[in-house]
């Protein structure tokens, strides 16, 4: 084989030519095989592509039996191109047939050649076929010819990857880059959603792989990586980026990388081999991902997702791309890939067209999980390495239920989602036809069904669900998707705007609930080993009343001359609920004085969450307009289950009778004070659940707005009188034998209740 020197770069020119022509598939594939091997003076050159069955098949060649292309196959890992494209490493073999991974394959007539050089067609990391030269002589090729296939490879991906190749697949195949692919995650929020993929940070599709000017490219890569390391080291020295900590762990990983001359280098031969700057990069981070995609160690393999942002940032900076999505051309049927992302990114989205969002990392209380859950749409969390699979316009189905993202589904798969998705439609328009149905029992006990809401979109689902008013208005997502403290006056605008758009019906905010797991960028929060039960809520706020303070006048003046109803969360003791009415009082005395309208009536009340208050009810009843139980920490904290641990969460039943009789308790405490009691938690938004609560006692419970129309259809054929004795009997049962959850069921299947 003669010297390489210009070579790769006389190759890649051509090989641009060619894709440039208005050629079939097959033709331009053979004609590419022919001029890679001409430009080598190479005996051989043979293109395997990866099918979707894991079989690698003969796609054209040139110096093997032409009878063979389409007929040969080696299964994943089998033969030489078969261990390539399993290993996504190179082969370099002086004299192939001496090779244990040697497999002969007689219709080619490859037994004459000796001196083997493959190389895996990468993408992503991923290999999609394998790229093969021969020669008859026994030798070991040279380190600028495996760069020289190397780089011809990518030609190769970007021709598989736009799907040219589908017209000369056999009917009935799929070549791998288009297979169906189903990960499993952590259910976040509950639904499904049939849609195509929008990659939130798509990846940069590089379309110029050729450099007219080396040292220019040499140039334009020294100045990207000169702004991405001041980029990353600014990153390091803000103010709000800790001295210690898993998040400047990663930023000293980039800059690590960022310095790393190795990489440098290897980005700098790609470069004098013939690729531009961003085809360099998209070359050494695709050879990279490959090598540390087949490692074992959890460390190593966590740093390729660095390494990955990183090359990515570089790829921005090189060709000036944001990263994000262009609202131009958004999907109708939308499903949002992310590794991580903002709540206020996901809100920047067209929230008519999202059916779904999916996170590589989160948990379920990160901020953008609180407001996807917010706007009703599945979440699935912890999809590990969903985002590289992906590409943009991939058709998904999102299984927010059982907690699977099925990717490019199979034809049976998605009619059977289809099927699915059809019936919920057809219950929800049952649902729908209830909206203006009052909600009385069968027995004539009307029962009030409020919604959840935290922000401006929940606000239309108002009128859509029926609901009659909001029994819980989470304040706090203002401020989380906020990237500065909202000020006074933004505040007031805010509730007004609430109040306007619930058009006279009732709502109940819920004073700032921050601290523990609900931080705010520009907020300085304390690690604690326990956030859950630590400084947040109104214990923040007592410590911060000047925070507070605000928040309560920017309410009071955006009810002037209606109605205000808040409560207050978190509450231990009633002196908290003392000290945050004096508050109130004298916000009160403050508007009043500098003649503000006032709300002609202001309701004032506490959330019941922690168990302390079930030894102060009269106390707390005595104090308060009303009080709301809160049964997702109330349940958390008396029965020490932790609702984010999957080993505990479903140990314990919020239908079980330790945790009913607690609230029956409270229910009783409402009568005998004559206090109205609510429930607002995830208890209420569940039919069999929501059933228990009426049988105990509850008249008026807030929950999702989906619930609503489940849980009215649930109640209007019940006979709640019935209920209530049959759960006065079960909870008093000194010895029991069945099950609450058991004993509902049944009730319900023999009074024909839908649950």
């Amino acid at each position: 084989m003669r010297d390489l020197s210009g070579g790769p770069r006389v190759l890649l020119k051509r090989l641009r030519e060619l894709m440039a022509e208005p050629l079939e598939p097959q033709e331009r594939l053979d004609r590419i095989v022919r001029q890679i091997a001409s430009n080598m003076v190479a005996e051989v050159c043979s293109v395997y592509v990866l099918r979707a069955d894991g079989v690698l098949e003969l796609y054209a060649t040139e110096g093997l039996n032409k009878e063979a292309v389409h007929l040969s196959q080696l299964k994943m890992g089998q033969g030489l191109v078969g261990t390539i494209a399993a290993s996504a490493q190179p082969l370099n073999l002086s004299d192939a047939q001496s090779h244990p991974a040697f497999r002969y394959l007689p219709e080619t007539g490859e037994e004459i050649y000796h001196s083997f050089l493959g190389v895996p067609i990468l993408r992503t990391g991923r290999s999609l076929g394998v790229l093969v030269v021969q020669n008859k002589a026994s030798r070991t090729y040279r380190e600028e010819e495996l760069e020289a296939l190397e780089t011809t490879a990518m030609v190769l991906a970007e021709m598989i990857a736009t799907g040219e190749l589908k017209k000369i697949t056999k009917p009935g195949l799929e070549l791998d880059l288009t297979r169906s692919v189903t990960i499993d995650g952590d259910c976040y929020n509950e639904g499904i959603g049939l849609g195509y993929v929008v990659l939130h940070e798509p990846r940069i599709v590089v379309t110029n792989l050729l450099n007219e000017d080396a040292d220019k490219e040499i140039r334009r890569l020294a100045e990207a990586l000169g702004s991405l390391r001041i980029s990353i080291d600014d990153m390091l020295s803000r103010r709000d980026v800790s001295m210690e900590g898993e998040h400047r762990e990663v930023l000293e990983t980039y800059r690590m990388f960022a310095h790393d001359q190795g990489w440098v280098r290897k980005l700098e031969e790609a470069v004098r081999n013939g690729l531009t700057a961003e085809a360099a990069v998209e070359k050494v981070q695709s050879d990279t991902k490959a090598r540390m995609m087949r490692l074992t160690d959890p460390y190593l393999r966590e740093r390729m997702h660095d390494f990955e942002d990183l090359a990515n940032r570089l790829l921005r900076q090189l060709i000036g791309h944001s990263g994000r999505t262009s609202a131009e051309g958004f999907p109708n049927d939308a499903i949002i890939f992310a590794r991580a992302m903002g709540a206020a990114e996901l809100l920047d989205y067209p929230r008519a067209n999202i059916r779904g969002l999916v996170l590589e990392e989160g948990a379920v209380t990160s901020h953008v999980v609180i407001v996807a859950r917010a706007m009703g749409i599945p979440v699935i969390g912890q999809a590990t390495g969903i985002v590289a699979l992906a590409e943009n316009g991939d058709s998904v189905i999102i299984d927010g239920d059982g907690g699977h993202v099925h990717l490019r589904p199979m034809a049976d798969h998605q009619r059977s989602y289809e099927e699915k998705v059809r019936f919920r439609a057809r219950r929800q328009e049952q649902f729908r036809a209830l909206r203006s149905v009052e909600p009385v029992t069968k027995d004539g006990q009307r029962i009030s069904l409020q919604m959840n809401a935290g922000l401006l979109v929940d606000l239309p689902q108002l009128a859509e669900s029926g609901a009659e008013g909001i029994g819980l208005f989470r304040t706090e997502l203002q401020f989380m998707i906020a990237s500065t403290m909202p000020k006074a006056d933004e505040q007031e605008a805010f509730y007004r705007n609430v109040l306007k758009q619930a058009d006279g019906r009732v709502v109940t905010f819920r004073t700032l609930d921050i601290g523990g797991d609900k931080v705010v960028s520009y907020f300085r929060a304390h690690e604690e080993e326990n956030p859950a039960l630590g400084w947040r809520a109104i214990r923040l706020s007592l410590d911060r009343p000047g925070l507070l303070r605000m928040q309560l006048r920017a309410m009071l003046k955006a009810a002037a001359d209606g109605e205000l109803k808040l409560m207050v969360p978190m509450v231990t003791e009633v002196s908290e609920i003392k000290a945050v009415r004096e508050l109130l009082q004298k916000e009160v005395q403050h508007l009043s004085r500098f003649g503000h309208s006032l709300p002609r009536k202001l309701q004032f009340g506490a959330m019941l969450e922690v168990p302390a208050l079930l030894w102060q009810l009269d106390e707390l009843m005595a104090e308060v307009d009303f009080v709301s139980v809160g049964s997702n920490d109330l349940f958390q904290f008396s029965m020490a289950v932790d609702r984010g641990n999957a080993r505990v969460s479903d140990r314990f039943d919020p239908l079980d009778r330790p945790f009913l009789r607690i609230l029956r308790d409270i229910v009783r405490a409402g009568e005998r004070n004559k206090t109205p009691v609510t429930l607002c938690g995830e208890l209420a938004g569940k039919t069999i659940s929501a059933m228990a609560l009426l049988g105990l006692g509850f008249r008026s419970v807030s929950m999702s707005p989906a619930s609503i129309g489940p849980v009215k259809a649930m109640l209007l054929g019940l006979d709640l009188q019935a209920l209530s004795t049959v759960m006065e009997e079960a909870l008093n049962d000194k010895r029991p034998t069945t099950s609450m959850r058991d004993i509902l069921v049944r009730f319900a299947e023999s009074h024909n209740i839908p649950l």
